[in-house]
């Protein structure tokens, strides 16, 4: 799983560009790389790149998922992926009763089925296939949540791809509101997709926190929540039925609930009511 860091910077004023943000890929000077496409045309002020992650012996990390997590699951977006995905293992040659089969272990595990298919780009197919501007819209009272958070670092987490969920993040109008992604690359081998352990292990090394016991978590997978649990992090699932759920130390069916099950990291927020 790569990472994308980025950070606060208030003596920068110019374009928010995705980096080539390996630690091991950064000279004296910082990333040795530069991808102008990934985030062409998003501009947000006050942003530039992270040049180091120093682990942190004390810093608390809040890591999001972004598929059904930052936006409902009812925004029609997991419907049409299905449908891409279908087309996607008919395109590469299933058949048949194996399309809907394939496809939708899948969908489900995002990444855990797709090894040995990589050569044919799924995330192309899928992914950066989906209209996502049409579907998903500004979402103020959520950046207004994110911001009014009190972290050290505010980490996304997610088994699809950099594009994918750089789109997801400027159509919902969260620049700036994140450290850095941890994110998956379908064409790097044995990559580490969620529930996996690797993946946790690899998030935390990019987002520099070093005890899993100040890590917190929020996914909509039951499975991903369940193995953040195993491994010590503070979990929350986003359930259909928080009622229902057991999954995780909390359960709520909106993101915008988090304020109410983890109310110590907003107490101090200037101007942020948690009980709306």
């Amino acid at each position: 799983m790569p990472s994308f860091n980025i950070r606060n910077d208030d003596n920068y004023n110019g374009n928010y560009h995705s980096y080539g943000s390996r630690t091991d890929d950064t000279t004296a000077d910082g990333p040795s790389s530069l991808d102008p496409n990934v985030l062409s045309g998003q501009e947000y002020i006050g942003k530039s790149i992270n040049r180091a992650i120093t682990p942190n012996h004390e810093a608390r990390v809040f890591f999001f998922d972004i598929d059904n997590t930052l936006y409902s699951k009812h925004s029609g977006i997991p419907d049409m992926m299905r449908e891409k995905i279908e087309d996607y293992f008919r395109s590469v040659g299933f058949e048949g009763s194996q399309v809907k089969t394939v496809s939708y272990r899948y969908y489900l595990d995002y990444g855990l089925a797709v090894r040995g298919l990589v050569a044919n780009h799924p995330d192309a197919k899928v992914d950066d296939a989906l209209p996502l501007e049409d579907l998903l819209q500004e979402n103020k009272p959520l950046r207004e949540m994110l911001l009014s958070l009190n972290v050290e670092k505010k980490w996304l987490f997610t088994n699809a791809g950099k594009k994918h969920a750089l789109r997801v993040v400027k159509c919902l109008g969260l620049e700036g509101c994140f450290d850095g992604l941890t994110y998956c690359d379908y064409l790097e081998p044995h990559f580490a997709c969620k529930p996996e352990p690797e993946a946790f292990r690899r998030a935390m090394r990019d987002a520099g926190v070093v005890h899993a016991s100040n890590c917190y978590f929020v996914d909509d997978s039951a499975a991903n929540v369940d193995k953040a649990l195993d491994i010590g992090w503070t979990a929350v699932h986003i359930a259909d039925d928080p009622v229902v759920s057991n999954f995780g130390h909390f359960q709520v069916s909106d993101i915008l609930e988090l304020p109410k099950v983890l109310p110590e990291f907003w107490e101090s927020s200037n101007g942020y009511n948690k009980a709306e």
